[in-house]
């Protein structure tokens, strides 16, 4: 068992918090967030602009990327972020290299987008759906890898957040959609079909994990089981790899404010 697979396997999905710690916890994270948006954007005493900023959701259906990305976005005015949700490649976008529909998207410099679902569906969904075999999922990985260095080697901070839940909690969370009359539109017969192919899906994310797991694009693995745990932590996740990317690159961060969260 490699590393990366073994990290998986071990999340303590039975972390929880209450609701009122987690709300307290995600307020502070959001102050912080807040904080760092204004400086990367040059908005903060007039400071340069820094990095851009590229964050990644993945996870299983219902593992709760939406209500993370929610929470990450609250406090930031809509003109300093872009969420972009990631479906399947349109005809055009099939005629192309799989990582060609991302060019225009990706954050330039004092700017920030959030992926819903990313490029990894490359080696999720197209190698469980049979649209490519392993060789090519591999090969894939490996452009991936030189993608994200590139990226990162050109000004921008990249974070990388998997949220992981078992099988029994998003069968439950399944269920809550279906007799929720404003929640079925987010249930759809693929969900359900991809559920039945949830071994392949885990054989698929391990060899993700173990093949683009790296310094400079590190994965990030959520317990997600709970949901007041998982948002207060992506949030805190987020503040952390953020601060430390700003430090490796010699910018002079500002010191949080009181009451925010504390790296």
């Amino acid at each position: 068992m490699t590393f990366v697979t073994h990290r998986l396997e071990s999340l303590d999905l039975s972390a929880i918090l209450s609701h009122d710690e987690s709300e307290e916890r995600v307020r502070k994270a959001q102050r912080r967030l807040t904080q760092l948006r204004l400086f990367t954007a040059g908005l903060l005493n007039a400071t340069a602009k820094g990095p851009g900023l590229l964050i990644l959701f993945e996870g299983f259906d219902a593992a709760g990327k939406g209500g993370a990305i929610r929470r990450l976005t609250a406090a930031l005015d809509p003109r300093h972020v872009r969420v972009i949700p990631i479906g399947p490649p349109t005809e055009e976008e099939r005629n192309h290299h799989f990582l060609w529909r991302f060019q225009h998207s990706l954050p330039g410099k004092g700017e920030m987008t959030v992926y819903d679902r990313s490029w990894y569906g490359r080696l999720l969904v197209e190698r469980v759906e049979g649209y490519i075999d392993k060789d090519t999922a591999r090969r894939s990985a490996d452009e991936i890898v030189e993608f994200e260095d590139m990226l990162v080697n050109d000004d921008v901070t990249l974070i990388k957040c998997w949220l992981q839940i078992s099988d029994a909690e998003q069968l439950k969370r399944f269920d809550d959609r279906a007799a929720d009359p404003l929640k079925q539109w987010k249930l759809t017969e693929d969900d359900w079909r991809n559920r039945e192919k949830r071994p392949a899906y885990l054989s698929a994310i391990a060899d993700m994990l173990e093949w683009t797991d790296h310094a400079h694009a590190h994965w990030d693995l959520i317990a997600a089981e709970d949901k007041h745990f998982a948002r207060a932590t992506v949030l805190e996740k987020i503040v952390d790899r953020w601060v430390h990317d700003l430090d490796r690159r010699g910018l002079k961060v500002p010191e949080p404010r009181d009451g925010d969260y504390l790296h």
